[in-house]
């Protein structure tokens, strides 16, 4: 075993220990495959190369939720930790077919590299049918493997029970988040005034990310690590305003980001036409013109790169950006008054919750 991690500086440590994880539970459970044959791989390959890499960012709240209620470092904790993460991985497999996205960090989308593995190998039917089929097939497969690692992560099943109520709401709720994104996307914004629109993509946010990107691996590990039902209200408050500050931050990223930074090609946000914070504060302050800049232009799959310029150039000119990035920093700054709410209740140990306010910078940074 590594040291055990004591510092947002050691993060690298923890993120190599929660891939070794990872690669320990997709190499025992890929036994189970063994007698299907070699067959399987494209499926297992999809599940490898996403989770291969990745920030860690879900375990590493998990990690610190228990290591907060006073629960040692171990082996164990970082298996559980890393279940978060094949939990991540079913809910990217599945949005990127949802949102028929062409990459994934850098790399081509899973749904999309098994297309073309089929065209390669010049096989019968729709290549993208069948990407997709597969794709959604290995995002199943990553739910699976995540219920049975948090199950035999080795932590005493006691302390697990404490953490399963919630591990099981986070799952069910995502998946109502993921579809209420796409409500929201079918129903449009028409007929909706600034803070409905508003409300509406706040909500997207709180339950298709905010949730289970933050909140919710921080409690199961606080649960999970002994914290008492009656201190969890400031790791709730902090973990809901630090996740939706951190997928305000994705939001400007996806249209302004560094596609080397970000692994999505530029402005690729916009090609989906996705409704975000972003979006409503531009359509609130644009004259009739940008208004048409961006309404005839978002949503558009042949987005070029002068079309995303014009309406990054009316997110900035409307003040947009501005008044997002003023969200950003109210949120981080809940998140850290909500650390020192934790720290009144004396439940908590000092140096963890040291770690979760320093995580706020971390989760927030502006990357490109």
């Amino acid at each position: 075993m590594e040291d055990p991690v004591q510092t947002p500086t050691d993060l690298d440590v923890l993120r190599r220990r929660v891939q070794q994880a990872i690669d320990g539970q997709i190499s025992g459970a890929t036994q189970s495959l063994a007698a299907i044959g070699d067959e399987t791989a494209p499926l297992v390959s999809a599940v490898t190369g996403l989770l291969t890499g990745g920030k860690g960012l879900r375990a590493g709240f998990l990690y610190w939720g228990y290591r907060a209620a006073g629960g040692a470092d171990s082996d164990a904790l970082v298996r559980l930790a890393a279940s978060m993460e094949f939990f991540q991985g079913a809910a990217l497999l599945h949005d990127d077919v949802m949102d028929r996205s062409d990459t994934r960090r850098g790399m081509p989308s899973a749904h999309r590299a098994v297309a073309s593995l089929h065209q390669e190998r010049g096989w019968a039917g729709d290549a993208d049918r069948f990407g997709e089929g597969t794709a959604i097939l290995a995002g199943d497969l990553c739910l699976t493997w995540c219920d049975e690692l948090y199950a035999t992560c080795g932590l005493p099943a006691d302390e697990l029970a404490r953490g399963r109520q919630l591990f099981d709401s986070m799952r069910t709720q995502l998946m109502g988040g993921q579809f209420l994104d796409l409500l929201e996307s079918a129903r449009g914004w028409d007929g909706l005034d600034l803070d409905a629109r508003i409300a509406s993509a706040r909500k997207v946010i709180r339950f298709k990310s905010a949730k289970y990107t933050i909140e919710h691996p921080l409690l199961i590990g606080a649960l999970v690590g002994g914290a008492p039902h009656g201190a969890l209200a400031p790791l709730s408050d902090y973990g809901l305003a630090l996740g939706e500050a951190f997928q305000l931050r994705d939001d400007i990223l996806g249209v302004f980001g560094d596609p080397e930074a970000t692994g999505k090609p530029a402005g690729d946000d916009l090609r989906e036409g996705k409704r975000t914070v972003l979006v409503a504060h531009a359509l609130d302050a644009a004259s009739d013109s940008q208004r048409d800049v961006v309404e005839s232009l978002l949503g558009r799959d042949d987005l070029e790169l002068d079309g995303v310029e014009s309406i990054r150039q009316v997110l900035v000119d409307t003040g947009a950006v501005d008044r997002v990035e003023s969200l950003i920093t109210d949120l981080a700054d809940d998140a850290c008054r909500a650390v020192d709410r934790a720290r009144d209740t004396g439940a908590y140990d000092a140096s963890s919750l040291d770690v979760l306010e320093a995580l706020v910078a971390v989760s927030t940074a502006r990357r490109s």
